[in-house]
């Protein structure tokens, strides 16, 4: 009779469980927990163990609805990418920042010391500069590129992101947003290469390298510096997303402070 009771309770409290959205804890689990509870003591109440697990849960996630998670999840990395892509789309953006300066590919390394032992240091500098300016250019076009996927996020995708690491909200980009932004940004880089004369200090370089050695180079400059600024981007990216889930100044809005400020 008792187990009938139990086997009772359990198909009412999943059904209800079906429609509370919280935080932390999934319906599994706390089915899972209510097993453990009743075969560690019979006479313990079923609905009394299921209660506290979900005001847990709910203390859990601050009361946040689904609204609210998705919104703040939104707005979070709608102000991450607007500050990346501003702060990089300016003059000097790559160029004086070293941890995302394009600098020469490896396997053009020898070519570029060799270069300068002849004298033409110049113009080495020339076409690592204009490489980071045709990242600087391409920079100001992708925001768009982020909205967009951004506007896909799912409640799935808001509860890992939250729950995540440091580099969640980055990471959920990256994986969604690398290959439409290779194919939507080399464009833009090439022509951004083609701007400032990068492909033709590209030229000149290898050109008289090539005069000096039996090993010849030959690399795709579009593809190496759209690599390298999407890099450099989503390095920038991480970066607001730290600020935004451990700085209070970084959280602009009150519906960020709700959903960030007390993880």
């Amino acid at each position: 009779m008792i187990k009938m009771y139990i086997n009772r309770m359990k198909k009412i409290l999943c059904v209800a469980m079906g429609s509370i959205f919280f935080i932390g804890a999934s319906a599994q689990g706390l089915l899972d927990k209510i097993n453990k509870a009743v075969k560690k003591d019979s006479g313990t109440s079923v609905i009394s163990t299921v209660s506290k697990t979900i005001q847990g849960g709910a203390e859990k996630g601050n009361g946040l609805s689904k609204e609210e998670i998705i919104a703040g999840l939104k707005e979070a990395l709608s102000v991450g990418t607007g500050n990346s892509t501003l702060k990089l789309g300016t003059a000097d953006g790559f160029f004086k920042d070293a941890a995302i300066k394009i600098l020469m590919p490896e396997e053009a390394k020898k070519a570029e010391s060799t270069l300068r032992k002849f004298g033409m240091g110049s113009m080495v500098d020339k076409a690592i500069l204009s490489m980071n300016r045709a990242a600087e250019d391409a920079a100001t076009g992708v925001k768009d590129i982020f909205l967009n996927a951004i506007k896909g996020t799912t409640v799935s995708d808001g509860l890992k992101i939250l729950n995540g690491g440091d580099f969640a909200a980055t990471e959920y980009l990256k994986n969604n947003t690398s290959t439409e932004l290779t194919e939507k940004m080399r464009p833009v880089i090439e022509a951004s290469l083609a701007k400032v004369n990068a492909t033709a200090y590209w030229k000149d370089v290898f050109t008289n390298y090539n005069k000096f050695s039996k090993e010849k180079v030959d690399t795709d400059l579009s593809s190496y510096v759209t690599t390298k600024a999407m890099n450099g981007i989503f390095y920038s990216i991480g970066l607001e997303e730290q600020k935004i889930r451990k700085d209070p100044g970084a959280q602009v809005s009150n519906l960020l402070k709700k959903v960030f400020g007390n993880k």
